[in-house]
């Protein structure tokens, strides 16, 4: 056991990371609790499940450090529980903009910039995208692809690992790994894309909802989780990051990044709730207003 070995200064360490990960969850379940009180049906769960991701992953990097051999899982579960959630990330943007007929009324004569991060922001020569149903399925096709397809190569990954074909930090190209990771980043890059493209048109509209510093700790939770691990455990399989025993310099890699993230996602959970705890009916923009008796009256 990886406790058995510590000191006094690292025991305090744990225990110190492992309440900032129970604080975050007990954090989460009372902002539920006033969502599911709160908040409109039709937006509650939405918004449950993007709260969640910070004390999800929190949650996991504790139990991974606690036990580093169940890093491999801990991070599949991190990683597919934030592919649901990137796809909800744009799902609650359609909604707070009213749901899609009213967001495609509002911009019935409207241009989407797919010149936009972190797939295309150098590509200015794009041409501009009407504002459609059509284009609407294609964004949200390109967040719920990642949804699917993040598990089922989770769940490949598994059955390889299990088989000893596959190690999570051997990046050789005849092993599954760096092929499963390169395919796992462009799914990811797709997504964020999407994401980055509904942002950039309805930033300004929903600025009275707090969009802009909502989507900056979105967009910390996806640097930090992805990007900021890949780094280290770069780092760790070049031995740059030293070993200490009884730890190699892989598994203590993981093991700093667990402990990173832990701080990370504590302090984004309580920012979150900052946020997301305001009251919605006061910050309904002008033209929602306006525009739903409209609605209702063309309601059969």
């Amino acid at each position: 056991s990886l406790s058995a070995g510590l000191d006094l200064a690292g025991r305090f360490l744990f225990a110190t990371l492992t309440l900032m990960a129970l604080i975050a969850i007990l954090v989460f379940i009372e902002e539920a609790v006033y969502i599911y009180k709160k908040i409109p049906s039709s937006k509650r769960s939405i918004i449950i499940w993007i709260n969640a991701a910070a004390p999800v992953i929190s949650t996991t990097s504790c139990i991974g450090m606690w036990i580093p051999r169940s890093a491999m899982f801990t991070d599949f579960t991190a990683g597919i529980f934030f592919a649901i959630v990137i796809h909800k990330f744009l799902m609650m943007m359609i909604k707070e903009c009213g749901g899609q007929r009213v967001l495609l009324r509002r911009f019935e004569n409207g241009h989407f910039t797919i010149s936009t991060g972190p797939c295309c922001c150098c590509c200015l020569c794009l041409p501009r995208v009407p504002i459609t149903r059509k284009t609407l399925f294609w964004l949200k096709l390109s967040t719920f692809q990642f949804a699917v397809f993040r598990p089922v190569l989770v769940f490949l990954s598994i059955v390889l690992w299990t088989n000893d074909n596959y190690t999570l930090y051997n990046l050789s190209p005849k092993g599954p790994a760096l092929w499963i990771s390169c395919l796992v980043g462009a799914l990811t890059l797709f997504a964020l894309w999407g994401v980055g493209i509904m942002f950039r048109k309805v930033r300004i509209l929903l600025k009275c909802k707090n969009i802009i510093p909502k989507f900056a700790l979105y967009q910390f939770i996806v640097i930090l989780n992805h990007l900021q691990i890949t780094i280290i455990n770069m780092l760790a399989t070049q031995k740059i990051i030293p070993c200490a025993p009884p730890l190699s310099s892989t598994v203590r890699g993981s093991y700093i990044a667990h402990q990173l993230l832990i701080m990370e996602m504590f302090l984004i959970t309580v920012i979150s709730r900052v946020f997301y705890r305001r009251k919605y009916h006061d910050l309904e923009p002008p033209e929602c207003v306006a525009e739903e008796p409209g609605d209702k009256k063309q309601t059969p």
